[in-house]
């Protein structure tokens, strides 16, 4: 069917059941940013791919939201659809919930799969729209009914991730979470978001395409460890492990169940932004809620000293593939036909080639020219293009390897390049290289930092539409909290402290509709620095080893600070990465990483 069917199939069951407006989140029942096929309903009845997005149903209208990373590619997407786009953020433009308030008449029925909404979202929205009577229709998965060739739900195999990767013992993890919900008084703590539950546990699955993670939910008590997923997805070998840790599986939605049978009076500690709706819904009502942010979510964001460790070692592994991949792509881009695809997969062939790797990161973002003023644009066979001697190609890719998760963008130039360009390239690169050389007082955040990033480009009028970094996690999700590089304050996510052990990307841009992208992005290690009668002091740890393509950088707007900057920093790209290249190879890079 096309999108204009769905929309008209959807519309005939909302009648049929009364519901007056539909809800379609991006998300699967663990609040998960990238989700599996099974979970993809707002791509399916709207047909905008993009990470990020919510849509809106109603009988005589259909709306996609969205962020400044996808306001191209939804416009491209949404045509002929009869969906509109709001572009979130934007002056002018309502917030979904804005607009469901202004919409909705009277008593009228707002619907959507509960297990997809955050109790908290779904408590919003009936506190918001309680003044007009509106009633809720949640029990239904009105996408599912007319999704005829729906995939089925991810069942992937589970691996265990031996205590040399993770640094730290299920056991000894359990234990310390148990610590926390005695002295919080808790008597359950309800745990959904998928990796945080691979990191408690130790264990990797596959059931997220890029994320390895596995489909379940986690039911912690003082005295047993419930894990609700697909039993068939885990070895005979690995059961037997997590049940000698007290871990027993069940399957997978039985959750339900098990959390309408908590006894009367219970306290329980969940993350109402995080757990879906319906499970939160199905706990009895004389249950006592204790809505706080996961227990996990700070251990997993601060690595312990061997994530730290082999996170290093990582970095070296993807700098000697991304540094091959450039040196070939800039030797041979006008000698043979190499595409954005192409390109892409001659990465993945370079990084395959290194020992423990496991898979991208995150789907390869080859954009070459126009295309990288597209902030995640992501190339398919229509939209597929050659790349050539001439302007610049931005590539944004990661791996997942034993050892950790590398995110790393380079925009490599091909050809000649126009000063307005050289001047962007350069801005750009100046924000970088002058975050990751912040110092700083312990108790800063990331909010303290974004200024450095973006003050090259703010000084001449410009910007760009994303944040400047997000936290990574270790053999985990590519885009991981608490942790992050923002100027905006988020009430509902406060950002934390950076403490050591953090690894958070540093990754400002620029993009120019029409003409070009361009992306410098490394990840950074937060470490401390020396501690004096005015306290501990804190700094960053460069572990992405690439060098930025000279070609593009003006040095005369460079100052000697930053100029010394990148030249310290290709000096130990260079020492750190020659020994794993050939001849040829390592010449280039003498000459990639010289002094300016």
């Amino acid at each position: 069917m096309t999108v204009k069917e769905r929309l008209k199939a959807l519309r005939i069951l909302m009648k049929e059941k009364g519901v007056d407006a539909y809800l379609v989140p991006t998300d699967d029942f663990h609040g998960s940013e990238y989700v599996g096929d099974y979970f993809k309903c707002r791509k399916y009845i709207t047909g905008f791919t993009g990470s990020a997005g919510t849509a809106v149903i109603m009988k005589d209208m259909a709306g996609l939201w969205t962020d400044g990373r996808y306001f191209i590619q939804a416009a491209d997407q949404l045509k002929g659809s009869t969906i509109e786009l709001f572009k979130s953020g934007e002056p002018g433009v309502p917030t979904v919930h804005e607009f469901l308030k202004e919409k909705l008449e009277q008593k009228m029925c707002l619907g959507f799969d509960g297990r997809t909404v955050s109790a908290k979202e779904a408590e919003e929205l009936q506190q918001l729209l309680g003044e007009k009577d509106i009633s809720f229709s949640v029990d239904d998965d009105l996408i599912g009914e007319i999704w005829k060739d729906r995939p089925a739900l991810s069942c992937e195999p589970v691996m265990e991730l031996d205590v040399k990767w993770a640094g730290e013992t299920r056991a000894d993890k359990i234990a310390k979470i148990r610590e926390q919900m005695k002295a919080k008084n808790a008597d359950v703590f309800v745990l959904t978001s998928l990796d945080d539950i691979a990191w408690l546990l130790n264990i990797r699955g596959n059931d997220i395409h890029c994320c390895p993670v596995v489909l379940s939910y986690l039911i912690m008590t003082d005295t047993e460890l419930r894990l609700y997923a697909n039993v068939s997805a885990f070895a005979q070998k690995i059961c037997e492990n997590l049940e000698a840790d007290g871990v027993k599986i069940y399957p997978y939605n039985e959750v339900y169940s098990y959390v309408q049978a908590i006894p009367s009076g219970s306290r329980i500690l969940l993350s109402k932004s995080g757990v879906n709706s319906r499970l939160v819904s199905n706990i009895p009502a004389d249950a006592v809620i204790l809505d706080e942010v996961n227990l996990t979510l700070l251990p997993k964001a601060v690595k312990n000293s061997t994530e730290m460790e082999n996170e290093r070692f990582a970095h070296i592994k993807d700098g000697v593939a991304v540094t091959k991949f450039i040196h070939w792509l800039k030797t041979n881009v006008a000698k043979e036909t190499i595409t954005e695809l192409s390109a892409a997969e001659k990465l993945y062939q370079f990084r395959s080639e290194q020992e423990h790797f496991l898979g991208d990161s995150f789907d390869p973002i080859i954009a070459y020219g126009t295309h990288a003023a597209i902030v995640h644009y992501s190339a398919t066979k229509e939209t597929d293009i050659p790349l050539e001697a001439k302007g610049m190609v931005l590539a944004d890719t990661g791996g997942h390897y034993l050892e950790g998760t590398t995110d790393i963008t380079r925009t490599i130039v091909l050809g000649p390049v126009s000063d307005k360009e050289k001047k962007y390239f350069t801005a750009v690169l100046r924000g970088n290289l002058n975050l990751a050389a912040a110092k700083f007082k312990y108790g800063c955040t990331g909010l303290n930092f974004d200024y450095l990033a973006r003050g090259p480009l703010w000084e001449l009028g410009e910007d760009y539409n994303h944040g400047t970094g997000h936290g990574v996690g270790y053999l985990l999700n590519v885009h991981e909290g608490p942790n992050g590089f923002r100027w905006k304050n988020i009430p509902d996510h406060p950002a934390p402290v950076l403490e050591e052990g953090m690894l958070t990307s540093d990754e400002p841009g620029y993009y120019l509709e029409g003409e070009f992208g361009i992306r410098h992005e490394n990840l950074v290690l937060c470490r401390k620095a020396e501690k004096t009668s005015f306290g501990q002091f804190m700094r960053f740890e460069t572990l992405t080893m690439v060098p930025f393509d000279l070609d593009g950088i003006d040095p005369q707007q460079m100052s000697d600070h930053e100029r010394k900057l990148l030249n310290d920093y290709h000096r130990k790209v260079y020492e750190t990465i020659t020994p794993y290249l050939n001849e040829d190879e390592k010449e280039w890079l003498k000459q990639a990483t010289r002094e300016i």
